[in-house]
């Protein structure tokens, strides 16, 4: 590591992201993943009665899934998607892959040797680079990119490539449940989830001028006596695959009504009020600044909630940011897609402040970041 006699900024160069397949509308969600024509006629009923109800509650309109309806074969997988969105961001930043020093890639889980960062290497022609891969759920991209910022602020890389992706639908397919045992909670995911990527590129500069700069990274676990709210029940070890498939261990299951609520909101307040407000008190922002506030959440409605309570903070409801809408939420890669559509769609002015905060529900691990136009 270089010794740094002066302070480094870590400046967004680039950025990029990839949405496979076409738009899928939310009439069609359950045919395109398959019907589950094995579940039993309790959940096939209840399958059929809240269709109307989420389409009501989310107001997302189309999704986008790596798979083909007809073969049933899926068309990426998270590298491939990783490869396309880091080809972007290099592009946007003119920088060939082989000057890149750093790849920190963040996704919810995986369960793949070599890890995703090395083949994202491999596939981008890198010979020699330094990697990461980072895997906890929706703050893993808030992770990879706290940990792309921190080491070009301490002097070690000149550059960083942050990347996420999600493939939900792998997990959402028909052929993916043991159907007999599938549970409500192992399936109303099918119609929040959404797959896609992004990837940032991020490089050192002397002095912060005309452009987007990283200011802060904060990230924090709350949940050390809260039950984890999402996951699957995997042991902590791999076990024989007709067992696990034979006992339903694989299937992703989240807590929703009451359960999650109980934990997601405390009497003094939800945990992401206080968590967002732990952070704006170690890095205090002007509030009339923030100019985007990128909730991470797969529902515009707990968005809403959110933005309502948030007003306490001094943050304006109007400056929420969303692309839930058109593409349903793509897990930890939204919050890099966001940045990089804010970046190509929006027009940002000097001082201007892009505030991003989430909370996960496996563990109830929270993140955020802020940066500002220069």
């Amino acid at each position: 590591m270089q010794q740094i006699d002066h302070e480094i900024f870590v400046k967004v160069a680039g950025s990029g992201s990839f949405l496979p397949g076409r738009p899928i509308p939310a009439e069609e969600v359950d045919s395109y993943l398959g019907e589950l024509t094995a579940a039993p006629e309790k959940i096939q009923n209840w399958l059929r009665r809240i269709r109307n109800l989420m389409k009501e509650l989310l107001e997302v309109e189309y999704y986008h899934f790596a798979l083909d309806p007809i073969t049933r074969k899926f068309t990426e997988d998270n590298v491939t998607m990783s490869v396309k969105a880091a080809r972007v961001a290099l592009a946007d930043a003119g920088i060939p892959a082989e000057d890149i020093g750093l790849i920190v890639y963040g996704s919810a889980h995986q369960d793949q040797m070599p890890t995703a960062s090395v083949r994202i290497q491999e596939a981008l022609g890198i010979e020699q680079c330094a990697e990461i891969s980072v895997h906890a759920n929706c703050t893993s991209a808030y992770k990879a990119l706290l940990i792309g910022a921190d080491l070009i602020r301490n002097g070690r890389y000149k550059n960083a490539l942050v990347i996420s992706s999600g493939i939900s639908s792998s997990e959402l397919v028909a052929e993916y449940y043991n159907q007999p045992l599938v549970k409500k909670e192992e399936l109303f995911l099918r119609y929040f989830l959404s797959d896609g990527a992004a990837a940032i590129l991020l490089k050192a500069a002397d002095t912060k001028a005309a452009g987007l700069f990283v200011e802060y990274n904060y990230i924090e676990s709350i949940g050390g006596l809260k039950p984890s709210a999402m996951g699957n029940k995997r042991p902590a070890y791999f076990m024989n695959p007709r067992e696990e498939f034979e006992l339903g261990y694989h299937h992703l299951a989240q807590m929703f009504q009451e359960e999650l609520r109980s934990n997601f909101h405390e009497p003094d307040g939800s945990v992401f009020l206080k968590g967002l407000t732990r952070m704006l008190a170690k890095f205090p922002v002007e509030m009339d600044r923030i100019k985007f506030f990128q909730v991470n959440f797969p529902s515009k409605h707990i968005s809403e909630l959110i933005m309502d309570e948030c007003k306490v903070l001094g943050i304006n409801r109007e400056t929420l940011y969303s692309k839930m809408a058109t593409m349903g939420y793509i897990g930890p890669p939204m919050a890099l897609l966001c940045l990089d559509r804010i970046r190509k769609e929006e027009q940002l002015v000097p001082g201007d402040i892009i505030l991003s905060f989430v909370t996960e529900v496996s563990k109830f691990m929270q993140a955020g970041y802020v940066m500002r136009e220069w």
